[in-house]
């Protein structure tokens, strides 16, 4: 345990701690959850896909959202899972492209509140301090926060770094409601999930981006998006994705953000 909770750190401080050969691709995931909750996920699908290209694709992730933002900002990973916004914003400032996406699959903003409290509706917000991840997470931030302002509502925002932390804290009391997403809500334990429930959503836009740095070539790109797109031919493939609560995935191009690129979003990237 104690080698897997170090390896996960080192991952988490030095996203080029694990380059020690060639075609070593470094693959970093949005930190919507905790870094070991990650690495658990997504390392069995990186070796995966490894063995399906050839090349040696690593997990990496960030302590938390505005760290992952600066990462990208500098172009540290060579492939990175990115929120819509993130996508919309670093494809124009540092270059990363689009190579897939979840098949079939939108992004929808949720506010939760603890479940049997006095908060039932968003008009029960006014003047609450409400818990969210990070102040460009796209679906539980942004969203939610226009939402609010849209209706005149005031709050006062708290960023607690994960979509995780946000459930937790709302769940255990310490804020009436938070910010998050319906995939990372429906990925909780039952034990934390039962304890919250859902009194707004949002409208569906585009989901994450899987892209890669332009310093990544055309040949590594089209092998990784034929594994990604193949893992649904095999049993081995299929458990991998259920285990993320994904369908799939599909081939995805730089217009498909166009619906997230039309809301003109001002909020500042936090990452200097």
């Amino acid at each position: 345990m104690f080698k897997f909770i170090f390896f996960v750190s080192l991952l988490i401080s030095f996203p080029y701690a694990v380059k020690a050969q060639e075609n070593t691709l470094t693959f970093g995931i949005v930190p919507q959850q905790s870094a070991k909750r990650l690495a658990t996920l997504w390392t069995p699908i990186l070796q995966h896909i490894s063995q399906q290209t050839g090349l040696n694709i690593v997990f990496s992730t960030a302590k938390d959202i505005p760290t992952f933002e600066k990462r990208l900002k500098s172009g540290e990973y060579d492939i990175a899972y990115m929120n819509p916004y993130h996508y919309v914003v670093f494809n124009k400032t540092t270059g990363y492209s689009a190579i897939a996406k979840q098949i079939n699959k939108t992004i929808q903003g949720v506010i939760v509140a603890k479940a049997n409290s006095n908060i039932k509706t968003i008009e029960d917000l006014r003047g609450k301090r409400l818990a969210f991840p990070a102040p460009a997470s796209f679906a539980a931030t942004i969203l939610p926060q226009a939402e609010l302002n849209t209706l005149g509502i005031t709050f006062t925002p708290m960023y607690v770094s994960s979509h995780d932390s946000v459930y937790l804290n709302v769940s255990k009391g310490f804020f009436p409601a938070g910010g998050g997403i319906k995939r990372t809500l429906n990925n909780m334990p039952i034990e934390t999930k039962s304890l919250l429930t859902t009194i707004w959503k949002s409208a569906k836009y585009t989901s994450h981006a899987i892209a890669t740095h332009p310093r990544v070539e055309d040949l590594s790109r089209e092998k990784i998006l034929t594994a990604l797109i193949n893992m649904t031919n095999t049993e081995r493939g299929i458990t991998l994705l259920k285990s993320i609560n994904f369908k799939g995935f599909e081939m995805a191009e730089n217009s498909d953000w166009d619906d997230v690129r039309a809301l003109q979003i001002k909020t500042p990237i936090t990452a200097k």
